[in-house]
């Protein structure tokens, strides 16, 4: 088996699990989102052993700074791929991101309960129903 000394950018951050589809790796690095040495990467740019990435989370959060520490060039399972990469991100980041992250679970459970958004049509009947009889009281109707 030969051992692989470059692979394509985009092929190893999908390789790696760091991107769920190898397209959805080439888009964020044609659209100048994944950094080496803090200039934009086109999808098709070589990586090697020893390079240091800049690559944004799949929620947009943040960027990870990994470095290369060895070569796929296809899919492997997570403890394979964990080990083909070196996690140098910040602990304030880190930090940071699951402060926001735990803000975001909150806005969506408040949404979950019905405070935004359209109504339904049960929320539709009680509201009018509602506002039927509160300008019964008022003498309105």
């Amino acid at each position: 088996m030969d051992e692989i000394t470059s692979v394509r950018i985009d092929k190893w951050l999908w390789a790696v699990r760091l991107f769920k589809t190898r397209t959805q790796a080439a888009t964020a690095c044609n659209n100048g989102k994944v950094k080496r040495a803090n200039a934009s990467v086109k999808a098709s740019a070589i990586v090697r052993i020893g390079d240091h990435l800049d690559v944004p989370t799949h929620d947009g959060l943040y960027k990870r700074h990994i470095e290369v520490v060895g070569l796929c060039d296809k899919r492997v399972s997570a403890p394979l791929a964990q080990a083909a990469y070196s996690d140098h991100t910040s602990e304030d980041t880190l930090k940071e991101a699951a402060l926001r992250r735990s803000e975001n679970r909150e806005n969506r459970l408040l949404r979950k309960d019905g405070d935004q958004g359209r109504m339904t049509k049960k929320q539709m009947r009680d509201w009018k129903k509602g506002l039927q009889s509160y300008k019964r009281e008022r003498g309105e109707l």
